[in-house]
């Protein structure tokens, strides 16, 4: 008897998986885009911080459609937006943030990218997180060099370490 419990339990268990699973595909069917990549990239040359998002098609894109990206603001205040245009052509599509400031290690900051029809509805949502390995502190305070001939920055005179006495003077969130 107790064979036969254990059986339509293992049973029962297997269909709810199944379903699970079927849903899961269902859901991912009507996408139009999947994260193939995230970084987050420090440019010590030009002392900047962005986020990069990559895309990958997983169907052709329609004429019009923009990619609507609202990112937590690291120095706090009001989440950047920013949108662009996508291109039936392109094969990837990358989301770069602008420059960031108070970039803090080991701390995820939300990312969501609205894909919109060209007459702005909605297509596809994709939420995800950026975290950094690093501190932004470990960037220089301006910008190495300068010109095409690069040459050395004059304000980094004195300080070959790259930091000022000022800092990059940007006043970030204490930690919480």
């Amino acid at each position: 008897m107790p064979s036969r419990i254990m059986r339509a339990t293992l049973i029962a268990l297997a269909l709810v998986a199944a379903a699970s699973l079927g849903a899961c595909r269902d859901t991912a069917r009507d996408a139009l885009f999947e994260i193939s990549g995230r970084l987050v990239v420090f440019n010590y040359r030009e002392a900047t911080l962005r986020y990069l998002v990559t895309l990958k098609p997983l169907r052709p894109m329609g004429e019009g459609q923009v990619a609507v990206t609202t990112m937590d603001n690291p120095a706090g205040g009001a989440p950047l937006v920013f949108s662009q245009k996508l291109f039936p052509s392109q094969t990837k599509v990358t989301v770069e943030s602008p420059p960031l400031e108070c970039v803090v290690k080991d701390k995820a900051y939300k990312v969501a990218i609205r894909i919109e029809s060209a007459d702005g509805n909605l297509l596809q949502q994709i939420d995800t997180t950026m975290v950094s390995a690093q501190d932004q502190d470990m960037l220089p305070d301006r910008k190495l060099v300068v010109g095409p001939g690069y040459k050395p920055n004059p304000e980094l005179a004195g300080h070959p370490d790259g930091k000022l006495p000022g800092g990059r003077g940007v006043a970030c969130p204490t930690a919480s």
